[in-house]
C-alpha cells in the first residue's frame, strides 16, 4: 500500500495534474454527446428488436433474446457510467472531497468491469449457441425457450458481477484514474493487483478467442452446406445466414475495441520492474495510454447496436435487391416432418 492520508480511502494515488489540465482533457460536451449518441443507438436497436421478436422462429427468438441482453447491457453501461463521468467533467469536483471513503470509486470500478466483460462474454455465449445450432442441430434442444435464453444471460451477468466484486474481497483494488474522472482496476505490482488485472484481461481475451473459433467453424459449416452435395436438398435459411453475419460483426467490433486495452493491462501488470512507483504513481505516458484504450473500448457500446440495425435482411435487401428474389430454402435445424435428414 502506498503512503496516503489516513483520513482518505485506499483508492487515491498521487496524481500530478492541475485544474487547467483537467479542463483541457475532461470535456463535458464531448462526454455528454458521446453518451447521448450511444443511448440513442441502443434505444433504436431495442425498438427494432422488439418488433423482430414478434412471430420469429424458436431458434431466431433465442438469438434475439441474447442480442436483446447485449443491447440492454450496453445501454445501461452507458447510462450509469456516463452519468458519473459527465457529472465529474461538468462540475470538476474533487474526488477526495466528494468520496473520501471510496464508495463511489468502488461502485464505478465494479460497473466498469461488469459492463466491460458482459459484451465479450455474451458474444462468446451467442457464438456457442449458433455453433451448436449449426454444427450439432440434433444435439441441442429443438425448441430452446426464451426463458432458458434469459437464464443464460442472467448467468453471464452474475459471472461478470462476481468478478467485479473481487476487489471488495481483497483481490486487487479500484483507484481513481487519470485525469481524476473515473475509477478502474489498479495497474500495480502487488500480487492482488496483478492477479485481478490478469484475470480480467485473460477472461476477456478468452471470450474473444472462443468467439473467433466457434464463429469460424460455424461459417465454414454454412459454406459447406451451401456448396456441398446436399445443397440441393437442404440449405441454410436466410435468417441463419443473417444471424451469422450479425454475430461476426459483433465479434469484429468487440475484438477491435477491447483487445488493445486487454493486452495493455496484461503487459503493464506483468512488467518487471513494476510500472507503478512505490508511492502509487504511474508514468504520465502510461496513464494517457490507459485513458485512450478505455475510450476506444467504450465505442463497443455504441457500435454493437448498429451491427444489428444495419445487418438485417430488410436493410441488406435494399442494398442488394437480388437477395429478395432468392427462393425460400430449408433450415439446418431438425425437421421431423419433412425432407431427408442432414447427415
Amino acid at each position: 500500500m502506498w503512503p496516503n492520508n489516513s483520513s482518505l480511502g485506499p483508492c487515491f494515488r498521487p496524481m500530478n495534474i492541475t485544474l487547467e489540465e483537467r479542463r483541457l482533457i475532461a470535456s463535458p460536451w464531448f462526454a455528454a454527446s458521446f453518451c447521448l449518441v450511444g443511448l440513442t443507438s441502443n434505444l433504436l436497436a431495442l425498438t427494432v428488436l422488439a418488433g423482430a421478436r414478434q412471430g420469429s422462429s424458436h431458434t431466431r427468438s433465442s438469438f434475439l433474446t441474447f442480442l436483446c441482453g447485449l443491447v440492454l447491457t450496453d445501454f445501461l453501461g452507458l447510462l450509469v457510467t456516463g452519468a458519473i463521468v459527465v457529472s465529474q467533467h461538468a462540475a470538476l469536483f474533487n474526488w477526495h472531497v466528494v468520496d473520501p471513503n471510496c464508495r463511489l470509486c468502488d461502485f464505478m470500478g465494479v460497473i466498469m468491469v461488469f459492463f466491460g466483460l458482459c459484451p465479450l462474454l455474451l458474444g462468446a455465449t451467442m457464438a456457442s449457441e449458433r455453433y451448436l445450432g449449426i454444427t450439432r442441430p440434433f444435439s441441442r434442444p429443438a425448441l430452446a425457450s426464451q426463458r432458458r435464453a434469459w437464464a443464460t444471460v442472467g448467468l453471464v451477468w452474475a459471472t461478470a458481477l462476481a468478478l467485479g466484486m473481487l476487489p471488495m474481497l481483497g483481490m486487487g483494488r479500484y483507484t481513481v484514474q487519470f485525469p481524476g474522472s473515473w475509477c478502474f482496476l489498479t495497474l500495480g505490482g502487488e500480487p492482488g493487483d496483478v492477479a485481478f488485472g490478469l484475470l480480467f484481461a485473460l477472461l476477456g481475451s478468452l471470450s474473444v478467442g472462443l468467439s473467433f473459433l466457434l464463429n469460424t467453424i460455424s461459417v465454414a459449416t454454412l459454406c459447406h452446406v451451401y456448396h456441398g452435395r446436399e445443397a440441393a436438398q437442404q440449405r441454410p435459411r436466410d435468417c441463419e445466414v443473417e444471424m451469422m453475419v450479425q454475430l461476426m460483426g459483433i465479434m469484429v467490433v468487440g475484438s477491435v475495441c477491447w483487445m488493445p486495452l486487454l493486452v495493455f493491462i496484461a503487459q503493464t501488470v506483468l512488467r518487471t520492474p513494476p510500472t507503478i512507483s512505490p508511492t502509487g504513481q504511474l508514468p504520465r505516458a502510461t496513464e494517457k495510454q490507459l485513458l485512450i484504450y478505455l475510450r476506444v473500448a467504450t465505442w463497443n457500446q455504441i457500435l454493437d447496436p448498429w451491427v444489428y440495425i444495419l445487418f438485417r435482411r430488410a436493410v441488406l435487401r435494399r442494398l442488394q435487391p437480388r437477395l429478395s428474389a432468392r427462393p425460400r430454402s430449408l433450415s439446418l435445424q431438425p425437421q421431423l416432418a419433412r425432407g431427408p435428414m442432414l447427415q
